[in-house]
């Protein structure tokens, strides 16, 4: 009878000096399935609630198809916060999560292919949560950390070794924490399944160049083409090794020589192409300087609005010019790149006035105006609320009378701003085919259809190369627009060009009478802008260029 009160004294002295080791009170097991499989990594082919999951629903094989979905749940037997203050004890719960989070590390067939600290913003009730579910593939379009973290394992080296078989996919967890150099911690939670991986077989109709419908608005052109370039191309698509593409057109010599559309977009789908919208604010701004609604983009901000009345007044702030916003090299303390920035746009978007965000900012003793580019959402929103005070009628009205209506432009969609002026940040909807209409204007110049309705002048100011882009080699920005040179044959073509999250570009080529344009929606995605770069590099520009 004493050994067995010993035996037990001792076991609740484990149990409570191991409750004195958490720094945080947690969910606990949630059910007895929990409970059950603590430390595993469970696979699922749906979204099961948990409190419909049964042990019959744990994958064991899953067939990998192109468009899957897969999602994981871990059960684990503490919050990643208390998995955390047994690595850095000293750190209070709050300053845990800020420093770290779960580590994921992928294995297939017994070999490390990928590990990736997952950044601390994922996550969410850190303190509390044991156990959750999240794809890892998805075909509902779902914005998951999960998801971009399974992309980036395809992406460093999961596509090359999952080739079509049958594969042993292993996920293991464990914390890690950066505290100056980083620590991990144990294994939490680890599980498996076997992927089945199967090239499906696409028929000549689903790769082969798409015919041009008639009445797309364009004469058709008789240029060459290689179509077989296209072909391996659209091939990469229909297996979704190219993502989420939804449109590709070429225009060559001022003719239609390639319309095509993916992923269950047409002629008529409006696409969000997101920042592709911030390169019409600087279209805009041409037409108000040209109608003499503004003087010129030398103009400083203090003559559009009174910054005393705003935060952190300097006289830096009032000697901003609209070309400084316009080439994103004004000192204002905001950069989109930074996620630390004050000015960064995701500090912007939950605020009532994005204007007065905007000009609230500090200044940054770092920067002088009009001398280093950082990429300034907010920014080009304050040029959206110049324009449509400066010009009749505001910006939306003058945008279809001097744009949209002469180009032919009549279906579009835009976003607004919390005090609804048009949006200039981005998220302007249009048909591929109406981008390529806009592209065409700045190849010609201004002009469209012989008419000059854009000055030249402003054309040549924008696709002036401006600033060269930090940490990018060999590229520049001009105004508004973005500059690089594809290298074909060993051949160089420049181009100035607009590009959004999700991969959409419209380019428009300097020396060559060729404006192309990709809508995609690959929002977020690490491969949604690499694979434009593949796509134009290794088969639109080779198949269509002499």
């Amino acid at each position: 009878m004493k050994k067995l009160i010993l035996i037990l004294l001792s076991v609740c002295t484990i149990t409570v000096h191991g409750q004195t080791n958490d720094i945080v009170e947690t969910d606990g097991f949630v059910n007895p399935l929990h409970q059950a499989n603590a430390g595993r990594i469970v696979f699922m082919g749906s979204n099961i609630p948990l409190e419909q999951l049964k042990e019959t629903d744990f994958l064991t094989a899953y067939e990998l198809k192109p468009v899957s979905d897969l999602s994981i749940r871990p059960f684990l037997a503490n919050s990643i916060t208390n998995y955390l203050h047994q690595l850095a004890p000293d750190l209070p719960a709050d300053e845990l999560i800020k420093k770290g989070n779960y580590q994921f590390t992928f294995y297939v067939d017994g070999k490390s292919v990928y590990t990736e600290n997952l950044h601390y913003g994922a996550g969410l009730k850190k303190h509390t949560t044991t156990t959750f579910r999240v794809p890892i593939t998805s075909s509902k379009g779902e914005d998951w950390w999960a998801i971009y973290m399974f992309n980036r394992f395809m992406l460093n080296g999961g596509e090359k070794v999952l080739t079509d078989g049958t594969h042993q996919l292993k996920i293991e967890m464990r914390p890690y924490i950066n505290l100056g150099e980083i620590k991990v911690g144990d294994i939490i939670a680890q599980g498996e399944v076997q992927l089945i991986m199967k090239t499906p077989v696409l028929t000549q109709e689903e790769i082969a160049v798409q015919p041009i419908q008639a009445n797309s608005g364009w004469e058709i052109s008789n240029a060459p083409i290689d179509k077989p370039k296209i072909e391996e191309m659209n091939k990469l698509i229909a297996l979704n090794k190219l993502k989420e593409i939804t449109g590709v057109v070429v225009i060559k010599d001022g003719k239609l020589l390639l319309e095509e559309y993916f992923n269950k977009a047409d002629r008529n789908t409006l696409h969000d192409t997101r920042s592709v919208g911030k390169s019409f604010a600087s279209t805009m701004m041409g037409f108000a300087i040209q109608d003499g609604y503004i003087k010129n983009e030398n103009q400083t901000l203090n003559k559009f609005y009174d910054l005393k009345q705003y935060a952190n007044y300097s006289t830096k702030k009032d000697s901003v010019k609209l070309r400084d916003l316009l080439s994103m090299s004004s000192a204002f303390n905001g950069n989109d790149s930074n996620m630390e920035s004050p000015g960064n746009e995701e500090n912007m978007y939950p605020t009532d006035n994005w204007v007065k965000f905007a000009l609230d900012l500090p200044m940054d003793n770092s920067k002088a105006n009009g001398k280093r580019w950082d990429y300034f959402t907010a920014g080009v929103v304050v040029l959206g609320d110049v324009i449509d005070k400066s010009v009749h009628g505001g910006l939306e009205k003058y945008a279809d009378k001097k744009l949209f209506s002469p180009l032919g432009i009549k279906n579009y969609e835009w976003q607004y701003t919390p005090q609804k002026v048009a949006n200039t940040a981005g998220g302007l909807r249009m048909s591929t085919l109406d981008y390529a209409r806009y592209g065409q204007l700045y190849q010609n110049k201004g002009k469209w259809k012989g008419k000059q309705l854009l000055s030249a002048s402003w054309v040549a100011k924008t696709f002036t190369k401006q600033l060269p882009i930090g940490g990018r080699d060999n590229e520049y920005y001009g105004f508004l627009f973005w500059n690089k040179t594809f290298t074909i044959k060993g051949k160089n073509y420049e181009t100035f060009y607009c590009t959004g999250n999700g991969g959409s570009k419209i380019y428009v080529f300097k020396d060559i009478p060729l404006t192309v344009v990709i809508t995609a929606k690959a929002y977020g995605r690490p491969y949604g802008h690499p694979q434009v770069d593949k796509m134009m590099q290794e088969y639109i520009l080779p198949a269509v260029i002499k």
